[in-house]
């Protein structure tokens, strides 16, 4: 399987201008191809092929006064942002016909240079190699400095250079990585993610959440009310959001580190992991939007699913229209109703339920159910024996 593995660089004065005409040339060479396309499809001709418009826009151009310094760059970033957007048209037409699945996705859009984020790819093509000293050396760019906080498993296949709304530099290599199966283990966990707690096991172990965009709120806010009293175009304004997209940088990589450390010691711990398909998209389009955006549980989920291919876990979605809230885990009874603010509920049979325990307990059997009925066995969406002596145990201890 194909990781990704993410350094920072510190370029010099002149690299960093150089990475800069190089990001400029890749938009221009991208909204150039754009431009073409559009205005092909407004007068009504043919869809114009990837090669004809390589070489309208970057073989073409390259003659032409107007467009004579994209030959400054190296030319693998020029064909790789044209790749980019090949690939974008590629996605909408399978989106559009059904072929992909998911969310409907947008066509292409013009880059700007004011995008937050700026990048350029390099392939083997490009000749990029690691120097002996450990610096990353690309073509027409020269050797840069680089921070490796761990080694490459193998050599990398491509790597993108990108520079973020802080300012700061990263360096991703694309690397084949062969599976690493940990030891069995015998514990399985199914997981209830929420906002009043991170996430809850099936074991009763609640995680709390770290809330790191509230915690950062006070001096996000005087941040945003400096960056507001800030003339438009001058060089303090500049400076003023530079200091909020630091913040905001701050926030993300503490967000991110906490949710590779808890998804590793979860996959460490557990041989399957069950999680609930969550409508993130619908729920940050309510009033606790700030909060889903803080949790981050798509990003969460997804270092789970990667982890757990990679180690040799078994990783597993439950439907999201499956009611782990409101079936008793102990007789398998519904519950008519179950409004959010009903922390704790009693069973008519007298199981007395956590609800977010008890959410995890059925998220975990019914990842189990799923796993057995694909076998052929007919199971039905409750928990296992032993899952149900574990949660009494649990209401006995509480």
């Amino acid at each position: 399987m194909q990781l990704r593995y993410n350094f920072r660089l510190y370029p010099t004065p002149g690299q960093r201008q150089t990475l800069a005409q190089a990001f400029g040339c890749a938009r221009v060479v991208f909204n150039d191809g754009l431009r073409v396309r559009t205005d092909a499809h407004a007068a009504g001709l043919p869809y114009i092929s990837d090669g004809d418009l390589s070489k309208r826009v970057i073989t073409e151009a390259k003659k032409i006064p107007e467009r004579s310094w994209l030959g400054e760059v190296s030319a693998v970033v020029l064909q790789q942002a044209l790749a980019d957007l090949n690939k974008a048209y590629r996605n909408f037409f399978d989106s559009v016909t059904g072929k992909r699945k998911g969310p409907k996705v947008a066509p292409p859009r013009f880059w700007s240079k004011r995008d937050n984020r700026q990048a350029i790819r390099f392939t083997k093509n490009a000749r990029f190699s690691i120097t002996p000293g450990g610096k990353l050396r690309l073509p027409k760019i020269g050797d840069v400095t680089v921070r490796w906080s761990r080694a490459l498993p193998a050599g990398p296949s491509c790597v993108t250079v990108a520079k973020d709304a802080a300012g700061r530099y990263f360096a991703s290599f694309v690397v084949e990585v062969a599976e690493q199966p940990l030891l069995m283990a015998e514990p399985e966990a199914g997981i209830d993610l929420g906002l009043s707690a991170f996430a809850v096991l099936s074991n009763g172990r609640k995680i709390d959440s770290p809330r790191f965009l509230r915690r950062a709120d006070k001096k996000l806010k005087r941040l945003q009310r400096a960056l507001s009293r800030k003339a438009k175009g001058s060089n303090n304004r500049a400076k003023a959001r530079l200091a909020v997209a630091r913040q905001h940088a701050k926030v993300a990589d503490t967000r991110r580190e906490f949710h590779h450390q808890l998804s590793t010691k979860l996959i460490r711990e557990n041989q399957a992991i069950y999680v609930e398909d969550l409508a993130v998209a619908g729920l940050a389009r309510t009033r606790l939007a700030k909060s889903v955006h803080d949790a981050g549980w798509s990003a969460f989920v997804g270092m789970l699913e990667y982890k757990a291919r990679l180690y040799g876990r078994i990783f597993h979605r439950i439907d999201r229209w499956f009611p782990s809230s409101k079936l008793c885990s102990a007789c398998g009874a519904l519950a008519a109703s179950m409004p959010l603010n009903v922390r704790q509920w009693e069973c008519p049979c007298g199981a007395v339920h956590d609800r977010d325990v008890n959410a995890a307990i059925n998220i975990l059997a019914a990842g189990r159910a799923d796993r057995l009925n694909a076998c052929g066995a007919q199971v039905r969406p409750g928990p296992a024996p032993a899952q149900r002596e574990e949660a009494g145990s649990l209401r006995g201890a509480a």
